[in-house]
């Protein structure tokens, strides 16, 4: 019976197990190397024991109630499921490193035990070609030493003779319903914050466009936020009246600075949908050329307490009491333009200085009242003003300028007899066109303006050389100087001006119309003041050689740009504007002079030595055999030739004779565009055909016509040198006068 029951476990075992099948035991490990040496067969109850012995150290016994497709894939080959983790460490078998991870074991410890492990079992050599196979946690196929209880369910059994294949995600069926993509609209979804960054990059006229895209791009391009900044100067003639009535409404409590300089589509929406009350912490603000009523403009000085600066520029709205509402509301006002505003007088402008301690800039051009003693002595008590414009401000007298400058009752100085005040503020005075000032007015500037960077005194006829001589060594921060139509100035006044301390930072001069100034005066100016960027001297007696000078103190103050190798496209800069027309001495040869140096191109080209290229061995072929054949001769030197080309950083734009305008012009454009070639063929073929014209005209009233003004010429000069000893006196102070007989042939 015993023999019965061994029979039939060996038999179990072998129908677990046959013999030939590719997953056979026999085939995953070979036996032990004692059953190998033994020669005969056990019998009985010795061969029971031997098969229970031989099963129980197997690990067939825990994958009996297991399907096959854990151990084998279907290409056959063995995996790392099948490794026997307690006899890792067995006798005489290779060493497969240290226990399986975590990941590898399905979450269980597979560090070794201190069990003893079955003899005699040996390990396969690991097969390079063997599949790797990831074994999750939640699949554990077979493993040693983990308990029943925590291992998988097991699979139904397959057809017998097919190993199962594990399913990856390329064997994995597509699913026909796929989940459809979520709906995403990135305009909508973004945050509004990065929505008006972005709206922040367009142009308002653009932005108006992109309102009417939707009703939620409108909301969004109407925004407050948009318009804290609302500057209608670019676009103020295209927009409509309703979309800028909108935005303005809208914007309201946004805005800080609102220019409607010339919306005169406004006219008669001031009180549509409360325009005038919608704006309430405005900064800066301008209705220049804004047709707007009394009632909306104290709307919106009312509302708006905060401003800084107010430009009512030519408003006949504005008046008197405008003024009354600004003394009394808008305490941080600094600048205020109330030019040509006819309905209002110093009377209401009195109240704005004394209640404005911060008031700076003030433009009240053609203002009527200016001859009032108490509004002169308030503006002098405060000294607060830094620009003061009074264009055109005929009540401006002698008397009214003295208090603003020295004021009333002040000490005086026993030694220059003048009143000791502390210096004004001013650093911008403009007098144009006040007739009533005299040289006794313009007297009271000297030594009291020491800040003083901008003046403006044309047309103001009575103005002598004595005045500007003493007044212009006490502005060393003048930068311009505006001198037109002063009858009565001659070279004095530039001398005096070259030898001042403002010469180097002069940059805008006007002496146009000043018919008694000429070279004497100009030439030394150019030398000393190399800062000019515009030189205004049309109607003088100026000649070729002061444009010369002109040409050559630019090329002297500006460096020129130079640009090595094949020369490129260069496009200079305009550095000084010249105004020389109607001017009797300047001839097309000064003009030319002016082009030829605008033009001026220089091409240099040098040689340098470039180092020897390496000699390269001949029918060599072996290192000692080089040797042999090297070449001795001493290496050629090579030549690089360098071309450099030089061009003017800076032009001239030079604004002449009316019949050599456009010649001008058209040179001056080429020459901006960097095409140098073009105008240097221009100036080349002007020239020749000027000359032409002259040799045509050289025989009849030509040439009668030519010798009378080179006559008159040489006359004017000869009297220009004569009275620079005596300036206005017309004599040369005991010197003898030049003959004045002939004429110059080339003119």
């Amino acid at each position: 019976m015993a023999n019965t029951s061994a029979d039939s476990v060996t038999a179990a075992v072998e129908e677990q197990s046959p013999v030939g099948s590719p997953e056979s035991p026999s085939r995953l490990m070979p036996l032990p190397f004692e059953e190998q040496q033994q020669p005969a067969k056990l019998r009985g109850r010795q061969r029971l024991f031997a098969g229970l012995h031989r099963i129980s150290s197997s690990q067939s016994v825990s994958r009996m109630g297991q399907t096959r497709s854990g151990g084998y894939g279907s290409n056959g080959k063995g995996s790392i499921s099948c490794i026997s983790l307690n006899s890792a460490n067995a006798l005489n078998t290779p060493s497969l490193g240290s226990s399986l991870t975590q990941e590898m074991s399905a979450g269980f410890s597979t560090a070794p035990t201190s069990a003893v492990t079955t003899p005699g079992i040996q390990i396969p050599i690991w097969d390079e070609r063997a599949r790797l196979r990831y074994l999750s946690n939640l699949e554990v196929k077979s493993s040693v030493g983990v308990p029943s209880d925590l291992r998988p369910t097991p699979k139904p059994a397959t057809t017998p003779g097919i190993a199962e294949v594990d399913e990856d995600h390329f064997s994995r069926p597509v699913s026909q319903h796929a989940q459809p993509p979520r709906d995403f609209n990135f305009w909508r979804d973004l945050p509004s914050e990065l929505k008006m960054e972005v709206l922040t990059y367009l142009e308002p006229r653009e932005i108006v466009r992109c309102s009417i895209v939707s009703k939620s791009w409108h909301k969004t391009c109407f925004d407050g936020q948009l318009w804290s900044i609302l500057d209608t100067a670019g676009f103020y003639q295209n927009i409509p009246a309703d979309a800028l009535v909108n935005i303005i409404i809208s914007a309201g409590p946004f805005v800080r600075d609102l220019n409607l300089r010339g919306c005169v589509q406004l006219r008669e929406r001031w009180h549509a949908k409360g325009l005038s009350d919608a704006c309430r912490n405005l900064e800066n603000f301008c209705l220049e050329g804004c047709r707007i009523d009394r009632t909306s403009l104290h709307n919106f000085l009312y509302q708006n307490s905060r401003l800084v600066h107010l430009n009512l520029c030519g408003l006949a709205g504005a008046t008197n009491s405008a003024m009354k509402i600004i003394a009394a509301n808008c305490p941080k006002l600094e600048h205020l333009n109330i030019s040509w505003c006819n309905n209002i007088d110093t009377r209401g402008l009195k109240r704005v200085v004394e209640a404005c301690p911060n008031l700076k800039d003030l433009r009240a051009s053609e203002i009527r009242g200016w001859d009032d003693i108490e509004f002169a002595n308030s503006i002098f008590s405060k000294n607060t003003l830094e620009r003061l414009i009074l264009m055109n401000c005929d009540t401006l007298t002698d008397e009214a300028l003295a208090l603003l400058i020295e004021g009333k009752g002040s000490e005086l100085d026993y030694i220059t007899g003048r009143p000791i005040v502390p210096p004004r503020k001013i650093k911008h005075l403009d007098l144009t066109r006040c007739r009533s000032i005299t040289d006794e007015g313009v007297r009271t500037f000297v030594n009291n303006l020491p800040d003083l960077e901008g003046l403006q005194l044309s047309k103001c006829h009575g103005i002598l050389d004595a005045t500007m001589t003493e007044l212009l060594p006490t502005t060393p921060m003048l930068t311009h100087l505006d001198l037109e139509e002063l009858e009565d100035l001659t070279n004095a006044t530039l001398q005096s001006l070259s030898n001042s301390p403002c010469a180097k930072r002069l940059r805008h001069l006007s002496v146009s119309y000043c018919e008694n100034l000429g070279d004497t005066g100009m030439l030394p100016v150019l030398k000393t003041c190399t800062n000019l960027r515009s030189l205004e001297m049309d109607n003088t007696r100026i000649s070729d050689l002061v444009l010369a000078e002109a040409a050559a103190m630019l090329r002297q103050r500006a460096p020129r740009k130079v640009i090595q190798g094949k020369p490129g496209e260069f496009k200079p800069d305009v550095g000084l504007r010249l105004v020389a027309y109607d001017c009797q001495n300047v001839t097309w040869t000064g003009v030319r002079e002016v082009l030829s140096r605008n033009a001026e191109i220089y091409v240099t080209t040098h040689a340098t030595e470039l180092p020897p290229l390496e000699k390269k061995q001949k029918g060599a072929t072996s290192a000692s055999s080089s040797l042999e054949h090297l070449e001795l001769r001493p290496p050629t030197p090579r030549i690089h030739i360098v071309r450099t080309t030089s061009y003017p950083a800076e032009v001239i734009q030079l604004k002449c004779f009316y019949t050599y305008q456009p010649t001008v012009e058209e040179h001056t454009k080429r020459i901006l565009r960097g095409d140098f070639l073009a105008a240097r063929r221009l100036e080349r073929k002007w020239a020749d055909f000027m000359i032409a014209q002259e040799e045509a005209g050289a025989a009849g009233a030509g040439s009668r016509r030519r010798r009378r003004r080179a006559r008159e010429a040489q006359m004017m000069h000869a009297d220009e040198e004569d009275g620079s000893s005596t300036p206005g006196s017309g004599v040369g102070g005991g010197r003898r006068r030049r003959a004045r007989s002939g004429g110059c042939t080339v003119m």
